[in-house]
């Protein structure tokens, strides 16, 4: 092996452990708001000495978190390819890929702070395709234009966290609970 060979195997490996605790710190947070780092660690299987070397702080480890969200909306927001077929039809593959991160958006409402960065202070390339796409659903006649790019956006988000809610609260299968969500969003963009 090779020393590039072994360079981008280390940067791998770092990568699934950084990978790793935010993932668990996700899952601690959501289980107790006030989690330490040790209790993250714990959770990640890795010593407290490896979650400080990738994040010194619990300030550093929200930062990342907020980060981390938000580059799996930009991903999300991709892979529901909101420029192909009708507005209410990408808007339903968006709301499908969003559904998967239920964890996060509902930490977020928790847990505000992870969203305080400057990163969550302007618009991004998702929020933008998205306005775009519920004006596209306006001009097309396929979304009520009654209905603000705002305002449907900030439906979305309030169905999905009624979704996930609904699955914690009362212990039915996260695909009824997405069905009533799709089901809910087409009743309020239709024209």
């Amino acid at each position: 092996m090779g020393v590039g060979e072994s360079a981008v195997a280390e940067t791998g490996a770092r990568l699934r452990t950084r990978r790793a605790i935010l993932d668990a710190a996700v899952t601690a947070l959501i289980r107790n708001s006030s989690a330490t780092l040790a209790d993250i660690a714990v959770e990640a299987n890795v010593g407290r000495t490896t979650v400080h070397r990738y994040f010194p702080e619990r300030s550093d480890l929200l930062g990342a978190i907020g980060t981390d969200f938000l580059d799996k909306i930009e991903q999300a927001t991709t892979r529901a390819r909101l420029e192909e077929g009708s507005a209410p039809e990408a808007l339903r593959r968006l709301c499908q890929e969003y559904f998967e991160f239920g964890d996060l958006f509902t930490l977020t409402f928790a847990m505000p702070e992870l969203a305080t960065g400057p990163e969550w202070e302007q618009d991004t390339d998702a929020d933008r395709a998205v306005v775009a796409l519920i004006e596209r659903g306006h001009a097309q006649g396929t979304v009520d234009a009654g209905m603000a790019p705002a305002w449907v956006q900030q439906v979305l988000w309030s169905l999905l966290f009624t979704a996930w809610a609904y699955v914690r609260e009362n212990s039915v299968p996260k695909h009824e609970a997405l069905n009533l969500c799709l089901r809910s969003l087409a009743k309020m963009v239709s024209p």
